[in-house]
């Protein structure tokens, strides 16, 4: 069977999606319910691994090849520069001017899933064993000089930054015509330690410290009209399964699936009510 690449894959999704807004918007928007439609993207947020010109550009790669990789189909009909100039021998599919007209603007609102930022260094092109996690020619990783971008959860891979997400929004605002945003999935893990645990300060503290970023990009213009925790109870999650979780609800797997608030889910709920800091919240939560 012929592997299909990242690129391919990227290509099909926009086609599909554009085709599927045109038929959302000939059947709902004459209905009643007058819905609304978006795409949800999974991003972390990128930051140079140093000043220099070449890390700077690096980033801009790296953040070219995740996020503005689907953006700018939906917003602009086309691919991103930066994978145009480092997708070489063909591999990037295209669009007719006909896929490129329907594929913008055919979103009512982008949502954005973000857990963790790092940083990226830029790397020599690779020459050969080309795939498509060398095109951008970028190193991404955790840390600098021997200092991790954040304190680790309890997944490797997630390093908690919470400024990440508020320059990640600024950057959708700007860039991307200021659309309106939903962050579909915020939260943070703990390994699963084979016992209840309730005790999870880390993930009150990761909300608490995200909520303010988000604020801060809303005082600042950018339009969030929605926020998503992950999740409301733990689950199995993808690779990592049961080893981990994202809950702000304990289920016992072992046991009939019985479930306990942690103490996130209480600190959640009075947020909710307004009785945190006395703050007021400008955002919807769900």
């Amino acid at each position: 069977m012929k592997k299909t690449t990242k690129q391919n894959n990227g290509s099909v999704i926009g086609k599909e999606k554009m085709e599927t807004f045109n038929r959302f918007d000939t059947l709902s928007r004459l209905a009643t319910q007058k819905g609304e439609i978006g795409i949800a993207l999974q991003t972390d947020w990128h930051y140079p691994y140093s000043d220099s010109y070449a890390d700077r550009s690096a980033t801009a790669r790296a953040t070219a090849f995740t996020f503005d990789y689907f953006m700018e189909p939906v917003v602009n009909g086309k691919y991103p520069t930066e994978m145009v100039n480092h997708v070489k021998d063909g591999r990037l599919p295209t669009f007719t001017p006909e896929e490129s007209s329907m594929l913008k603007g055919s979103y009512d609102f982008i949502g954005i899933n973000y857990y963790s930022s790092s940083y990226v260094k830029d790397v020599p092109c690779a020459t050969e064993n080309i795939t498509m996690s060398t095109d951008s020619c970028v190193m991404v990783i955790g840390e600098r000089n021997g200092l991790p971008i954040g304190p680790k959860a309890g997944s490797d891979w997630l390093l908690i930054y919470p400024k990440g997400i508020r320059d990640l929004l600024l950057y959708a605002k700007f860039k991307f015509n200021d659309p309106v945003l939903y962050i579909t999935e915020n939260g943070v893990d703990e390994a699963n330690l084979g016992q209840i645990f309730l005790n999870d300060d880390l993930r009150i503290d990761y909300y608490t410290d995200h909520l303010k970023m988000v604020q801060d990009a809303i005082s600042m213009g950018v339009h969030v009209k929605g926020y998503f925790a992950w999740s409301l109870m733990d689950n199995f999650e993808w690779a990592e399964g049961y080893t981990v979780r994202f809950g702000l609800v304990f289920v016992d797997f072992e046991n009939g699936r019985k479930r306990y608030p942690k103490k996130s889910a209480r600190w959640f709920r009075r947020w909710l009510k307004g009785d945190y800091n006395g703050t007021n919240q400008q955002v919807a939560v769900v």
